[in-house]
């Protein structure tokens, strides 16, 4: 007898669910992919009804039966093939959690259909991949967008906006550190390391999952501006754990102006998230998501614990939610495809740069 009062309690929990998400608000969502483990997040916001999900493309029927039980996703919402999802559910935007070098799959199914699509960051595995979608961007009018966790960070939107009333003077240098211990270090699913460390499917180790932040950060500060050289050194401190990609990677960024340090690895004894911004009078550390320290030359120095952003620049949820309403358009910001074409070339510089042994001018 408590074994059905269980089942039935759980039925009906499960039931008020579903019907929870079927009056989800706002406009249909697609997933493409459930092997990147940023999947919890926006599952997470399914789960509190903040998204309108339609349907989900994923080959991996493990993956189906992994997500589905803990966020109770009904079956009808599973699809092996992102066409046939896209064909039967008409999602008004997807969502890209697959792997990076099959971003450019994704915008190839839904350009030619019109439907925009964000991935999670980098854009590409390479250069050449961000071409092909920013080609076909252009050709049916269409939006790419790149999810960056640092996006939402409030501690970085207060940098920008007390370096933009000229709180520190020029900058001249600028560093970033992103990383942790490691993907396997830190239990990443098994799904996820298999082609997080794969040369051809995430495009390199930790320069391309760590370094883009850094990437997309400078290419905000100094507005869109190209840098016009590149240098980077990779380390292989545990080939034992990584043996096909680099786990370190130093990428020096020169603009005319200023030079970026991009510091990305996954051998760090912590995760870690900062940037430091050095102008003519001050200096800004983020030092985490939401504490900010600033340093003048006369030597004052204050924390601050900064503000909470404001929607529709909150999360990744709002903003694209925001684009999709035409409140924001999306097309001068960190997630942009012209910023984003920037960092992939920035990427695509640092690896030639460790391969050919040299500064490469862009």
């Amino acid at each position: 007898m408590k074994n059905r009062i269980s089942t039935l309690f759980t039925a009906i929990i499960c039931g008020l669910a579903l019907n929870l998400h079927a009056q989800a608000p706002g406009p249909k969502v697609g997933i493409a992919g459930l092997n990147h483990d940023h999947i919890y997040g926006i599952l997470n916001d399914y789960a509190k009804g903040r998204i309108n999900l339609v349907g989900i493309a994923e080959p991996n029927k493990h993956l189906w039966e992994k997500y589905g039980k803990q966020f109770h996703v009904p079956d009808s919402l599973f699809f092996g093939d992102l066409k046939t999802m896209v064909a039967k559910r008409k999602p008004a935007i997807v969502l890209g959690y697959n792997a990076i070098g099959n971003h450019v799959d994704v915008v190839e199914v839904c350009a030619p259909l019109g439907i925009p699509v964000m991935v999670e960051k980098p854009l590409a595995a390479t250069l050449e991949q961000a071409k092909r979608m920013e080609a076909l961007a252009n050709k049916y009018h269409t939006t790419v967008l790149t999810n960056y966790e640092t996006t939402w960070h409030p501690s970085l939107q207060a940098a920008y906006d007390l370096i933009a009333k000229d709180s520190i003077g020029a900058i001249h240098k600028m560093v970033v550190h992103d990383g942790h211990q490691g993907p396997k270090e830190i239990g990443c699913s098994p799904e996820f390391l298999a082609w997080l460390t794969d040369p051809i499917l995430n495009g390199a180790g930790a320069l391309n999952d760590f370094g883009c932040y850094g990437a997309d950060l400078m290419t905000w500060l100094m507005h869109g501006q190209k840098p016009i050289a590149v240098t980077a050194i990779a380390r292989h401190y545990k080939p034992a754990v990584y043996p096909k990609v680099e786990d370190d990677a130093t990428i020096i960024v020169e603009y005319p102006t200023a030079t970026g340090q991009i510091e990305a690895s996954w051998n760090w004894p912590f995760g870690i998230k900062d940037m430091e911004v050095f102008g003519n009078t001050g200096y800004l550390h983020a030092v985490d998501r939401d504490n900010l320290v600033m340093r003048m030359r006369e030597n004052t120095r204050s924390v601050r614990n900064v503000p909470k952003l404001i929607a529709p620049n909150d999360d990744a949820t709002t903003y694209f939610h925001a684009f999709l309403n035409k409140t924001i358009s999306a097309d001068d910001d960190r997630s942009s495809l012209k910023y984003n074409m920037i960092v992939m070339e920035i990427l695509d510089a640092a690896k030639r740069s460790i391969k050919e042994g040299k500064r490469i001018v862009l």
